[in-house]
């Protein structure tokens, strides 16, 4: 057969560029876009992130511009280059991030940040007041931030859906945690947690009654594990029992009853919930003392204070220390040992609130339009709102309600 004809068409397309070209697609674009900042967090042992890439994709597609840190999901294993197929703008460091004017991030801001955010933005991060100096709150509003605590964050039913999710995740963990370290291979007791034939189930002691220990409480019944809650307040015990479908121990705290519980137990679990931003500690030194060599205490509410006397903070790389002979396990923050899993469960929350927050027409009006949404606001440009943060630290405060009344 012969060559086939050359036209000289060919060639022609290759000079003048006229073989097909990728472009990208198009994106709408609207008056209310938002400008959205996930700066990579330097906090201690975070590594979670606030957007998934699949979140992030949604956000780009309804018109809001998306700019990560370089790195900022690494430790979550969701990698640039998947931001950046999902349309955000991958930056290299933090002066260029917080230029956004809404910042989205896990953790407050550390003394290094607040030399890159500019003023008039806003700020949705943890609050964990107990961790927090009066400083923190005077440097908020001198740069006139909107800071939004989204832990503080409810929702229209009055639930605090942040709080629920990452309680759920702790919950679920501390029964693998506390089965680590009840092992031989970490220095325990070598026993297992739950029970098998002929062998007595291990003894778990829950304080408190909310989400942690439902999850928590599934999770050792599914095991095998003798449990026993306790609450200051019954109705969160029946709750409890509810929602957990079976019949387990409860009480009422009562010192006779709750010593002698926390002496026989292999695992004492500490979930109480935060009064007036701090966790009522229940457990004395002595109470402690009692326990049998080798067992193991969570304090899951050790960022608010945590409910043993004996508690002090750890770190996820040095996670226990011992006191009378038990290990005591007291990270703040259980969530981040799991950190795909918690940022997309994050994600799952932040995701419809920014979409709905870009509809209205700016986190400005989101505040103002949701009265349920208010508790979560504690700083708002140059104003502090939250009258338990002015309280805690002798500062003047001034209500969103009273903005919201000359408004309307």
């Amino acid at each position: 057969m012969g060559q086939p004809q050359v036209t000289g068409f060919e060639e022609l397309a290759k000079q003048t560029a006229l073989y097909p070209q990728e472009s990208l697609a198009a994106v709408k674009t609207n008056n209310n876009s938002l400008h959205i900042g996930l700066p990579r967090e330097i906090s201690l042992q975070e590594n979670r992130i606030a957007l998934t890439p699949d979140a992030v994709s949604i956000l780009v597609r309804n018109g809001h511009d998306v700019w990560v840190e370089k790195g900022a999901g690494e430790e979550a294993n969701y990698r640039d280059h998947e931001y950046s197929e999902a349309g955000a703008l991958i930056v290299p460091g933090p002066e260029e991030v917080y230029k956004s004017n809404l910042i989205l991030k896990v953790e407050p801001l550390v003394e290094e940040e607040f030399k890159y955010i500019k003023s008039g933005s806003t700020v949705i991060s943890a609050l964990n007041l107990p961790s927090l100096e009066r400083g923190y709150f005077e440097k908020l509003n001198q740069n006139k931030i909107t800071a939004i605590g989204y832990e503080l964050i409810e929702d229209q039913v009055g639930g605090m859906p942040v709080i629920r999710a990452m309680s759920e995740i702790a919950g679920s963990a501390v029964l693998l945690i506390a089965a680590e370290y009840l092992s031989n291979a970490n220095g325990g007791r070598g026993v297992i947690l739950g029970g098998i034939t002929g062998v007595p189930p291990t003894k778990v002691v829950i304080l408190g009654a909310g989400t942690v220990a439902e999850y928590a409480a599934r999770a050792a019944l599914g095991l095998g594990a003798d449990i026993k809650v306790f609450d200051k307040h019954i109705y969160r015990l029946q709750r409890l029992k509810y929602a957990v479908g079976q019949n387990i121990y409860t009480s009422i705290i009562d010192s006779d009853t709750l010593t002698e519980a926390i002496s026989r137990a292999d695992v004492v679990i500490g979930a109480m919930r935060a009064e007036d931003g701090w966790s009522p500690c229940v457990v004395t030194d002595e109470m402690v003392s009692r326990m049998r060599p080798g067992s193991v205490i969570i304090d899951v509410s050790i960022d608010q204070g945590g409910c043993f006397e004996s508690s002090r903070m750890t770190t996820h790389r040095q996670p226990v220390f011992r006191h009378h002979d038990i290990v005591h396990y007291c990270v703040p923050n259980i969530p981040s040992r799991v950190a795909y899993t918690a940022s997309a469960a994050l994600s799952n929350i932040f995701l419809p609130f920014l979409l709905q927050t870009g509809t209205i027409g700016g986190i400005e009006e989101m505040i103002y339009a949701n009265r349920w949404f208010m508790k979560g606001v504690y700083s708002h440009r140059g104003t502090l709102t939250n009258p338990f943060i002015a309280r805690k630290y002798n500062m003047r405060y001034k209500d969103l309600t009273l903005l919201l009344a000359a408004r309307m």
